[in-house]
């Protein structure tokens, strides 16, 4: 039976976000865990990997996070950079909180930088998300995914079949939890809050009027370098969304990679097109909203491949793997990698009323964040007793 209140001689949970995506899945583990008998107390702590302070502080408020704590201001720099200076800043946090746990979401710099730390000074690492493989080792993610997954000392998977690369990692199965999917616990709490797809236009300076045909519209989100880094590559797909938007209006929410790239390659031709709406990066709300109302999305985010899995609409991933594979194998995504004619035809089978209508994956309930606090209490507190 736990306490009433959270054992003296056992510290803090530090939770560690990065980027964007650690906010949504971190938000309902905090609200999990300020809500469990006994509170689990914490320190939320940004490492400052991704930073705009227009994103940053909207992201915060749509999601209801508090403010972090800590932030180690870190900014950008190359992936070697980026770690090293997380782990010099994250070390000096450690030894003066001397926390209970160091809890890491999804697999940016950030969380395999803090796992280190970590590991090294014997703190526990509990890890969100874990398990999941692309098997692309040219994916920066995946290396920080294995690495991860290797020094944690708790593993919790939002899909069954990450135990078996767990396993096959030589990963024990006592390390390893089933909790489902905390970025669905995000969804789930916020769709009612979802942002109109017109009132997301008109507010960036769009004619809502293109989404509100019979057609209805897509959405798109490129930003992986294997997509927008190379001109060939990044003209091949803009080509083909030019040709895709004279059937279906689309919403192109621009990441900034891709925005500087279209400029650098001088492509700005292949997008000047009234029949796709050229947006800034979107607030959470806002790409809930858009997705939501979606006819199809075309995407190579990891993340998205999820929510449109929840949301129950179509999805094309621009990849040739994915670490998500639940979401094709249940859900509603689709992988055409880069293949232009596969792109033409996935689309004009959706657009036909042949999508996938897929399924929500067992545990994708909203409750992730709940079994993760009950869990992990349990274990801090019989493994200090």
């Amino acid at each position: 039976m736990l306490p009433e209140t959270w054992p003296a001689t056992l510290g803090p949970v530090i939770c560690v976000v990065g980027a964007r995506p650690n906010f949504m899945k971190m938000a309902p583990i905090l609200r999990a865990f300020a809500a469990h008998q006994p509170a689990i107390p914490t320190l939320l702590l940004h490492t400052g990997q991704h930073y705009d302070r227009d994103m940053n502080d909207r992201l915060f408020e749509d999601l209801r996070l508090p403010e972090p704590d800590i932030n180690l201001e870190v900014g950008s720099g190359s992936h070697a950079v980026q770690t090293a200076e997380v782990m010099k800043r994250f070390e000096p946090v450690v030894d003066a909180h001397q926390p209970a746990c160091v809890l890491v979401v999804g697999d940016v710099n950030s969380t395999l930088a803090c796992s280190l730390v970590a590991s090294k000074k014997g703190v526990p690492v509990a890890h969100v998300e874990a398990g999941l493989r692309s098997y692309d080792r040219a994916m920066p993610e995946e290396i920080n995914r294995v690495l991860t997954d290797q020094i944690a000392d708790l593993l919790y998977t939002t899909e069954r079949s990450a135990a078996a690369n767990l396993a096959a990692e030589g990963i024990g199965g006592e390390r390893v939890r089933f909790v489902g999917n905390v970025m669905i616990d995000s969804l789930l709490s916020n769709r009612q809050y979802a942002r109109a797809p017109a009132a997301t236009i008109a507010a960036a300076g769009g004619d809502a009027a293109l989404i509100g045909g019979a057609a209805g519209y897509g959405v798109v989100t490129l930003h992986r370098p294997s997509n927008v880094d190379e001109p060939e590559m990044l003209a091949a797909l803009l080509g083909v969304l030019r040709e895709i938007s004279a059937a279906l209006p689309l919403v192109f929410a621009l990441h900034p990679r891709t925005r500087n790239n279209i400029e650098r390659f001088g492509l700005q031709n292949l997008i000047d097109t009234p029949r796709m709406l050229m947006l800034p990066p979107q607030g959470y709300l806002e790409m809930l909203g858009l997705m939501a109302g979606a006819r199809i999305v075309l995407t190579d985010s990891g993340g998205l491949q999820e929510e449109t899995t929840a949301l129950g609409v179509p999805c094309l991933t621009l990849r040739d793997n994915t670490e998500r594979p639940i979401t094709v194998d249940q859900g509603t995504n689709t992988l055409v990698g880069r293949d232009i004619a596969a792109i033409r035809e996935q689309t004009a089978a959706i657009l036909a009323g042949h999508g996938k209508s897929g399924r929500v994956p067992e545990l994708w309930d909203g409750q992730a964040a709940e079994r993760i606090a009950a869990d992990l209490a349990a274990w801090l507190i019989e493994r200090r007793c």
